[in-house]
Order: C-alpha cells, then sequence, then structure tokens
C-alpha cells in the first residue's frame, strides 16, 4: 500500500484537471499584462490565476468498496431532497423516485463523478437558460446534460448535471455504452452549478437537505439486497 501524501503541496498545490489547462494559462496572461500596465497588479492578478488553477483542482477520493451504495456525484451541500419522474428526455417511464440535488458552489470541486458502478444506457444535452442552479425550475429550464445508467445489479438510476447562474458549460468525459466504476470521473461543469442524482425505484435516500457531500465518497443511499 502506497504511503499517503500528507505534504503541504498536495493542499496548496492539488492535481488539476487538464480542462482548466487553458482557463488558468489565459488568467496568468492576463495577470502579466495587467502587471506590466500597472505593478501593483502583480498581486490581485496572481491571487485570481491562483483562484482559476483551485477551482480546476481534481483530487483523488476513495470510493466506498460496497457494490449496493450510491455515492454524491458531486462536492457540494445538499439543496433538494424530493420525489419526482426520471426526466421524460430519458424515456425511463413516468414513477416518481427519489431525487437528490447536490449545489456546487465556485469553491467546490467540480469534477462530477459516478455515483454507482454501471453502464452509460443513454445521454442527451439540452441547452437553456442560466438561473441560480439552487433553485428546483433549474432543472427544468437551465442548460443541462442528463444520463440514465444501469448498474451490474440491473438497477436504474440518472445523473443530470445542470448549469447555474455562471455557469455557461457543461463538459462529459463519457460515451453511451461505456462502463464505468463506482466513483469514476464523469464530467465536470465550469463555475457554479448543480447535480441532480435519481436513485432507482423503491431505494430510499439516506441524506438530508444541508449536508455536505464529497464526490464519490459520501453515501447517497444504499440498494438493499432483494436476493
Amino acid at each position: 500500500m502506497n504511503p499517503i501524501d500528507l505534504t503541504i503541496s498536495r493542499f496548496v498545490f492539488p492535481r488539476m484537471h487538464p480542462e482548466g489547462r487553458r482557463f488558468v494559462a489565459l488568467a496568468a496572461l492576463l495577470a502579466a499584462l495587467a502587471a506590466v500596465l500597472w505593478w501593483p497588479l502583480i498581486l490581485p492578478g496572481a491571487g485570481l490565476a491562483y483562484a482559476v488553477y483551485l477551482f480546476f483542482r481534481d483530487p483523488d477520493r476513495v470510493t466506498p468498496t460496497d457494490q449496493a451504495v450510491i455515492v454524491s456525484p458531486a462536492d457540494g451541500i445538499v439543496s433538494i431532497v424530493d420525489k419526482v419522474p426520471i426526466p421524460a428526455a430519458l424515456e425511463a417511464g413516468d414513477d416518481p423516485v427519489w431525487r437528490v440535488c447536490v449545489f456546487m458552489s465556485v469553491l467546490d470541486v467540480h469534477v462530477n463523478r459516478m455515483p454507482a458502478a454501471g453502464t452509460v444506457v443513454s445521454s442527451c444535452y439540452i441547452p437553456g437558460k442560466f438561473f441560480n442552479a439552487s433553485l428546483d425550475k433549474a432543472s427544468e429550464h437551465n442548460e443541462r446534460r442528463l444520463y440514465l445508467l444501469r448498474t451490474p445489479r440491473g438497477e436504474r438510476l440518472a445523473v443530470v448535471q445542470i448549469a447555474g447562474l455562471i455557469a455557461r458549460r457543461i463538459v462529459s468525459f463519457v460515451r453511451e455504452g461505456q462502463v464505468l466504476a463506482c466513483g469514476e470521473r464523469l464530467g465536470l461543469i465550469r463555475f457554479g452549478s448543480r447535480v441532480d442524482v435519481y436513485l432507482p425505484p423503491g431505494v430510499v435516500p439516506a441524506v438530508l437537505p444541508g449536508q455536505i457531500m464529497v464526490a464519490g465518497e459520501t453515501v447517497v443511499a444504499k440498494v438493499q439486497d432483494h436476493g
């Protein structure tokens, strides 16, 4: 077993996802130009570039080994727990299931992860508006990317990435038919957003609004073994 990295560099300079490289380079360039025009701007410019770097951080996560658990797909705070049908665009029926919505602020890690091991059965992108992602209407009106997943046990669940008030781009890392492990990287949303997970029929959430979530680690629910 490899030793755990507890060095200062892990926390000050965490690993960054490749998606952020050009944004950090642009922020650094703007900081350099501002410093050339007026040198006191060098510190604020460097701070901005570092903030952009931290936004795209992509830390490792320790995913539970229990195949029956469903984990949070996003870092952030549970904003809504309710019972609604899976979005019609995924053609998964009209029966209500439990939905857990995780709101991500600009301070949270924005790399999203698979809530369970399984196959991406279908995926679709829906353009839309950019309301505050913490509002319930964001599920129907905002830009979003939807995924229908099927676990090896046959359970069906869904994940929806929702762009927020500041976010303007949803990036998907997966394709239809792809098989992924629980906690594997699913996608990323830039600069504040929300991710909803629709639990399998009959599965009850084990989290409450206001609870802090860690993508790929915090258990949202557990599928009961009916065998």
